[in-house]
Parts: structure tokens; C-alpha cells; sequence
């Protein structure tokens, strides 16, 4: 499928908001009523201009506060590639959301107010983009009608970024001079700024090499659930169902279970009630195998000839904190791995980055939106690959015990 996944980031009124919209009304995405509703909710504004930002504030109360803090997702498409966003809050406190959507994204914009260069927000959110293994990076230097477009300003910013870049080993950065309110090199090219020669945002929206990281020599399965109907005409029907996390498996294939590790082979696979001899990631499947194996929620089949995963009760690993509450040593959480949720204690916490000089600090306790490397130790063995890896099988996420919040979204490292 040819659908660009992207995530917008920035500080507080860097304009996220007003750009989404300028790209949704530019081209054409946007509907008659939506339109007409949007010029009935402009009608305060000065010369009558559109209030373009208003396309994914969705709230009210957020509207009269003049911010937005949830992520808001639009969908739209243009002839070449069809698009879904992801628009993340600005600020500090709401930096869960933003690791939320650049979980699954192809691609991040950072956006950066060209009057005030790099700031902490540009690192915080940088750094996430970074953890969270996103293929692509866009930085976009906004509001350059602020500052009469000038063309050293933009490189000045860009120099900058560059230097944050190396630091956190961002690989693949595209800088691109906008104004969002005005529409300047959003979807159509700048008379502004004619010393730009690369593409325009959506050219390059529309364009980038998408990155499908799942890797085929690691067929992994997770069970979600075993299907036993016990019916008159189905007595002996067992099959084990859930969505192929990567790779591929075929009808005889020789699997290994785990943690179990005990191994059989493939009876059959059926995709939507129908047999078929191989399917491939991210299908919905169920599995037959050969042999009548304890198999329950949360375990893996994995192919014997292909790359093993890792099968630990302790895990080195990166999270975003989520909590108000701080994170200790000795500290006990559910910790949800796919289908698989498992008790686990917090062993060590061996650093915190610093989001301003990316340096790692020694900590005795993590706060609200830290970013640490920690070791767990869970009840029963996991089955996982490395996040830089295969980012299906090696993200997690914490969950406080008693009240069920999700608290630290994780990235495995090797065990």
C-alpha cells in the first residue's frame, strides 16, 4: 500500500497545527461543509482570512485555549501516494504523544519557528525520533514570512539542527523553508524564496522512499489468541491466531515455539477462513501445527532457518517516562509486549540523557518525559528482537499495576 504514515513536532505555536491545514487545504483535501464551517469559525479574524489550524483542533475547549493537546490524526490523499497524520502537542508535559505517533511513522516533521532557531523542544523531540528508529526526517523552518525570508536566517537554523543531529545520529535530515499561514513552499513553491531550489514539503511527502523495516529473514508470530470452538463439527479444530510481526511463513515450514523452544511444523494457514500456503507480514492469520503443543496467549512461532530472537527474563532497555509519578528502583509494573503481558521489576536504572547536551547522567529516579536506558527483570521469559532491528518485536510498553495507565513506552535492546 502506498501510504505515507508522518508525525508533526515542534514547541508551542510553532505552527503544527496551521501547516497540517495549509496542506490539507492547498490540496484540496478538504470538503464543502468542512470549508464552509471553517469560514463561519474565521469570521473574527482579521482581513477574513482562513484559520487554517482549526482542520485539526477538534476540541472545543482546546479551541478556546488556543493550543491543542492531543494528537490530532488527518487522513488525506493526493494522486501520487495517500497520506495519514499525526499532529503531536507542543508542549513538554505532552511529550507521550508524541512518542505515541512517531511510533509508527514513516516520517517526522520538526518544526522550528525561524525567529527562534533550535530550542529544548527541538531536542526533546528529536531525540524521540531518534529512539523511536522513525526512517525519515524533515526539519522545516517555519514562519520565515516573520523574518522577511531571509536566506542566511534558514541556514543559520540549519547549521544548528545539523550539529543536534550528529549527536543522536540522525542519518537522513531534509530542510525545507516554509510559512505555513502564508503557504510558502507547503504545497506550492515560494516566490519568496526563490534561493530554494529543492522540493516543496508535499513534493517531498509525496516522494520519499518508504522504509517497510520489517525484516524477512525474522519470521515472528505472536499468539493472540487459541481458537478451540469444541463443536460437533469442528472437535479437533485448534488454531493459534494473531498478525505475522515480520517475515513470512509457508504451509510445512519448520517452526519453533517459544520460550518453550519445542519445535513442529506447519499443518496449515488460513487468511480470512480460507487455506493458503503462505502469508506474509502484517497479515492476520491463523496457524495449524503438526503437533498438539501447550501453546497460549503471548508466545512466538518463529521459523527454524531464519535469525532466532532473544529469549530473556532480563531486558536492557530505552523508555520515554509518562508518569507524573517518578520511576524508582525495586518498582513493580505489567509490562505489555504485543499480545504478551508479563510482571516485571525495575533492576537498575543505568542513565538519563540530558535532551539539552544529550549527555548521559547517572539517576536515582526518573521524572515526567525523561528518557533513560534501564534493566527490568520479568516473571516469566519474553521473546523479542532488538528495536533497531525489527521495531515490532522490540517495542513495550509499562503499565501501572493498580490503575492501568500506561506509563514508559520501551525500546529492547539485545539481551
Amino acid at each position: 500500500m502506498n501510504i505515507l504514515k508522518f508525525i508533526t513536532a515542534g514547541s508551542v505555536d510553532d505552527g503544527k497545527s496551521t501547516l497540517i491545514g495549509r496542506l490539507l487545504y492547498d490540496s484540496k483535501a478538504v470538503s464543502h461543509d468542512v470549508l464552509h464551517a471553517l469560514e463561519r469559525q474565521s469570521r473574527n479574524k482579521p482581513d477574513g482570512e482562513l484559520d487554517l489550524s482549526l482542520l485539526t483542533d477538534g476540541l472545543r475547549a482546546e479551541r478556546e485555549q488556543g493550543i491543542t493537546i492531543d494528537v490530532a490524526y488527518k487522513y488525506f490523499n493526493t494522486p501520487r501516494r495517500k497520506f495519514i497524520i499525526a499532529d503531536a502537542p507542543g508542549h513538554i508535559q505532552y511529550t507521550r504523544n508524541m512518542v505515541t505517533g512517531a511510533s509508527n511513522a514513516d516520517l517526522a516533521i520538526i518544526l522550528i519557528d525561524a525567529r527562534h532557531g533550535v530550542v529544548e523542544q527541538t531536542h526533546r523531540h528529536s531525540l524521540v525520533a531518534s529512539l523511536m528508529g522513525t526512517p525519515h526526517l524533515g526539519v522545516a523552518g517555519n514562519k520565515m514570512d516573520l523574518v522577511g525570508y531571509d536566506e542566511q536566517t534558514f541556514y543559520r537554523i540549519a547549521a544548528d539542527y545539523q550539529k543536534l543531529a550528529q549527536k543522536i545520529d540522525l542519518q537522513e535530515v531534509l530542510f525545507i523553508p516554509i510559512s505555513a499561514y502564508v503557504g510558502d513552499n507547503v504545497v506550492e513553491r515560494s516566490e519568496n524564496m526563490t534561493w530554494y531550489e529543492s522540493p516543496t514539503l508535499l513534493e517531498h511527502l509525496e516522494t520519499v522512499e518508504l522504509s517497510h523495516d520489517l525484516p524477512e529473514d525474522e519470521a515472528r508470530f505472536q499468539v493472540q489468541y487459541v481458537i478451540r470452538p469444541r463443536t460437533e463439527n469442528l472437535h479437533d479444530y485448534r488454531g493459534y491466531a494473531g498478525a505475522i510481526r515480520s517475515g513470512f511463513f509457508k504451509k510445512g515450514d519448520r517452526v519453533r515455539v517459544l520460550p518453550a523452544g519445542i519445535e513442529t511444523t506447519i499443518k496449515a494457514i488460513e487468511v480470512h477462513q480460507q487455506e493458503v500456503e503462505e502469508a506474509f507480514a502484517p497479515q492476520p492469520i491463523v496457524l495449524h501445527l503438526e503437533d498438539g503443543i501447550d501453546i497460549s496467549r503471548g508466545d512466538s512461532i518463529v521459523r527454524l532457518e531464519d535469525a532466532q530472537p532473544a529469549v530473556s527474563q532480563d531486558l536492557d532497555l530505552d523508555i520515554c517516562w509518562m508518569s507524573e509519578r517518578p520511576l524508582q528502583v525495586g518498582d513493580r509494573y505489567l509490562l505489555r509486549h504485543n499480545a504478551a503481558t508479563v510482571k516485571a521489576i525495575v533492576k537498575e536504572i543505568q542513565h538519563r540523557t540530558d535532551v539539552h547536551t544529550f549527555e548521559q547522567q547517572p539517576a536515582e529516579q526518573l521524572a515526567l518525559n525523561d528518557i533513560a536506558h534501564i534493566k527490568l527483570r520479568t516473571a516469566k521469559p519474553l521473546v523479542f528482537d532488538a528495536y533497531k532491528k525489527n521495531r515490532s518485536t522490540g517495542a513495550l510498553i509499562l503499565i501501572n499495576e493498580n490503575t492501568f495507565d500506561t506509563v514508559a513506552a520501551g525500546m529492547l535492546h539485545s539481551s
